[in-house]
């Protein structure tokens, strides 16, 4: 296995354990969403400034708006998904967050012209139906709780962050997740300003849990993600990414206790295999269309 897998599986499985480091931190969502922005800018600026390509920040400026969309949805997409992990548990916070490129595929028809052919409208279905499965008994018992409620807006944040990141062009992945992370520190910042005055308390436990998943999280994982998807073939990467939230699973069975009942695992599997499948099939079908314009 080449240099470059071992590099984006490490970041994956960095990725997968999110919910786990902060589990421990015992901050406001929002202060650690914070946090991750600010280390998270700050490290890829250091990587960004130490290597031989710098910014390109006229290119940059170019793609402004949808930048600064993609940006806004990253930071509020993270703020309701900590909360998820918060209110309704790691796993299934992560399989509902998950349902944001599926999300994107619905979507594509309207935003990109795509056609929504048989492999995806299943692929859909199949995912719609591990929603029912993973949260139908505790909806039906109480009804929309407030941690379902953060993980769909955290899907559909995630949606719109895809969207908006497929919209901008001529930048480099590591170019584009640094303006995402600035832009959305300002927006966490201010969210944090108005919502989430009380004292800051943290435990030296906390405080190490805090630097690891803003250092090791959210820039060093960003950096491995982004120096390998680049030379990887597109089919490897759509594939392996679902190392992500399969890990997130294991983990959160692992070291939080947290176990899906049977009903829910088979959901998990069907949003997962239904999701892998619709943006292997979204992806190959956007392939085609780029490879037929560009030969023209």
């Amino acid at each position: 296995m080449g240099k470059n897998y071992l590099k984006y599986i490490l970041s994956l499985l960095i990725f997968g354990s999110n919910g786990i480091i902060a589990s421990g931190i015992g901050l406001s969502s929002t202060r650690i969403v914070l946090f991750r922005t600010i280390t998270g800018s700050l490290f890829l600026s250091a990587v960004l400034l130490a290597g031989k390509d710098k910014p390109r920040l006229g290119e940059i400026k170019r793609q402004l708006i949808p930048s600064a969309v993609s940006g806004i949805s990253m930071g509020l997409s993270w703020i309701f998904l900590f909360e998820a992990y918060r209110q309704s548990g790691v796993s299934t916070a992560t399989l509902m967050y998950y349902c944001g490129p599926v999300i994107v595929m619905a979507l594509s028809p309207f935003v990109f012209k795509e056609r929504l052919e048989g492999g995806k409208i299943f692929g859909i279905v199949i995912v719609l139906v591990g929603m029912v499965l993973v949260n139908g008994a505790d909806f039906l018992n109480s009804g929309l709780s407030f941690g379902m409620a953060c993980g769909l807006l955290s899907a559909v944040l995630y949606a719109l962050m895809i969207i908006s990141n497929k919209k901008i062009k001529g930048i480099s992945g590591i170019e584009i997740t640094w303006m995402q992370l600035i832009t959305a520190f300002v927006v966490v910042f201010l969210c944090s300003v108005f919502t989430d005055r009380s004292p800051v308390i943290i435990s030296t436990e906390g405080f190490i849990r805090l630097l690891i998943l803003g250092i090791v999280n959210t820039g060093l994982g960003c950096f491995l993600y982004f120096s390998s998807i680049n030379v990887m073939p597109a089919g490897s990467v759509a594939i392996l990414s679902y190392i992500d939230p399969l890990s997130a699973l294991v983990f959160s069975s692992v070291f939080l206790s947290e176990h899906l009942s049977l009903q829910q695992a088979v959901g998990a599997g069907l949003i997962l295999c239904g999701a892998a499948a619709g943006e292997l099939l979204f992806s190959h079908r956007r392939k085609n269309r780029e490879t037929v314009k560009n030969t023209v």
